[in-house]
């Protein structure tokens, strides 16, 4: 473990770096239940993922060395457990500042915290909790970003990268830096609570919010416009008339 020059307070101070693990979140987790006490901010990074996870245990691709794959462990213990997709915001988020410094504006965030560039998808969050009585004991938060690599197999859909979008290569521990910065700075507006910023920048920045998008429910396929997401986090979609609430396993967006 090792210390930074990072310009933040306390998101990437500690630093682990590893050339290869299965999973930068199982890693931190195996830290964790050594009873340790690891300092709030502790960042794991990996070269290489040899078993990276998704959201519903999908895959993330990664070439080795080419992208940003990390986990970050924070203690929001100010959080109920009724207010825990405020961790999807404050992380989606400080990945969406970050890079929209990189690449101007057109980054999204696809519910719950995908992160768009225009219609193609640059990178993933995956957030574990540890719950103690009705609050949030630690929180590990898986990021992948994709940055230098140039393809991608069927298996990750319609993916871009930075180096797709500048042309050029860009230095791992420069994103790193800046991305600990932004998702503290959300954090912090978290733990002071100015849950009304979040809320309203997190769907200022919805990918296809109030636009007619394709969804498959079920086994069908319909027409829909979000237009919200609801205070624990559904994804409030309005098909015809009606608006109606979806968790992450009943509905999916086809894009083309």
């Amino acid at each position: 473990m090792q210390n930074n020059t990072f310009l933040t307070l306390f998101v990437g101070q500690s630093l682990v770096k590893l050339s290869e693990t299965n999973s930068t979140n199982d890693y931190l987790k195996k830290l964790l239940s050594n009873f340790k006490p690891l300092t709030e901010g502790t960042v794991i990074m990996a070269d290489h993922q040899s078993a990276g996870r998704g959201q519903q245990n999908n895959v993330w691709e990664a070439e080795k060395g080419k992208n940003l794959t990390i986990s970050i462990l924070l203690n929001p213990t100010f959080l109920s457990l009724n207010q825990q997709f405020y961790l999807n915001k404050v992380v989606s988020l400080g990945i969406n500042d970050c890079l929209r410094t990189i690449v101007c504006d057109d980054c999204k965030i696809k519910w719950p915290n995908d992160i768009y560039h225009k219609n193609q998808k640059i990178g993933g969050v995956l957030i574990e909790n540890i719950v103690a009585g009705n609050y949030i004991k630690n929180s590990i938060i898986g990021i992948g970003i994709n940055v230098n690599q140039q393809n991608f197999s069927h298996l990750a859909g319609n993916a871009t990268s930075l180096v797709k979008i500048l042309r050029k290569d860009y230095e791992l521990n420069d994103l790193l830096r800046q991305l600990c910065k932004s998702i503290e700075s959300r954090y912090l507006q978290a733990k002071a609570k100015h849950f009304e910023r979040l809320d309203s920048d997190y769907l200022g920045r919805l990918f296809g919010l109030n636009e007619v998008h394709n969804y498959l429910i079920g086994d069908e396929i319909v027409q829909g416009k979000v237009v919200g997401v609801s205070a624990i986090g559904l994804l409030l979609l309005q098909i015809n008339d009606e608006v109606k609430e979806f968790d992450l396993k009943q509905v999916k967006l086809m894009l083309d």
